[in-house]
């Protein structure tokens, strides 16, 4: 995944808080580096990680290719559930050996409420998750998806609550506000800010996005950029 386009900036990624970190990172052709589907297989810890989690049918995939400008990258489909693995991508133009490394890794984290799949596998895709969380530490924040049309649901507390029992500095995205009056979305982001208002580990800010409609992607992306950079 070398590229001619390499600079020195790019390629001291190693450090703690890799150069080459900035809102261009997201117009480099970004690529699929692995899927995990066990703790054994996570890629050493290196750049900083940022990942994506919430309903199977929130949008994340078309989330995740909106902001890199892919329509293919992460996979969508009209099967809810079918990010089974927490899937890596980067932007190309990195070996990934020695201080060859990416200055920065988006996860997407398997799907949760609607997984097609048999009762011990979604319990396998929690354990994964929750090992994950505790344990990866470079992991700088979660992004969790919340469908604008409904806002928080059960199950979307239940991951948050996750969150915070894992100590994981996580921001709500509101997805999908093409979906609903223009006028809804402040009143949404307010609802949305007291209902997480107690919760330790939640940053205080919703972000509002709609991929269909290239909406938010820049405030998102900001919001990446300076969480990588620790700030």
């Amino acid at each position: 995944m070398t590229g001619p386009d390499q600079t020195s900036a790019q390629t001291s990624a190693a450090k703690s808080v890799p150069s080459g970190l900035d809102i261009a990172l997201f117009t480099r052709p970004w690529v699929f580096i692995r899927g995990v589907p066990a703790m054994k297989f996570l890629p050493p810890e290196g750049p900083p990680e940022i990942a994506f989690a919430g309903r199977s049918n929130v949008g994340k995939s078309s989330l995740i290719n909106a902001l890199v400008g892919r329509k293919g990258l992460a996979r969508t489909s009209n099967t809810p559930g079918r990010t089974q693995e927490l899937n890596y991508f980067v932007p190309d133009g990195f070996s990934g050996k020695g201080d060859d490394l990416p200055p920065l890794a988006l996860v997407d984290m398997p799907g949760y409420g609607y997984a097609q799949a048999p009762k011990e596998q979604v319990d396998e895709w929690t354990k994964l998750v929750f090992d994950y969380l505790k344990g990866r530490v470079t992991l700088k924040r979660v992004y969790v998806l919340i469908d604008a049309r409904h806002g928080i649901k059960a199950n979307d507390e239940e991951v948050l609550s996750l969150l915070d029992k894992a100590a994981v500095s996580y921001q709500i995205v509101l997805t999908k506000t093409d979906k609903i009056k223009a006028a809804g979305v402040p009143r949404l982001i307010e609802e949305t800010l007291a209902k997480i208002r107690k919760r330790p580990a939640a940053f205080p800010a919703v972000l509002a996005t709609s991929s269909e409609k290239a909406a938010g992607l820049e405030e998102l992306r900001a919001a990446i950029i300076q969480c990588a950079e620790g700030k």
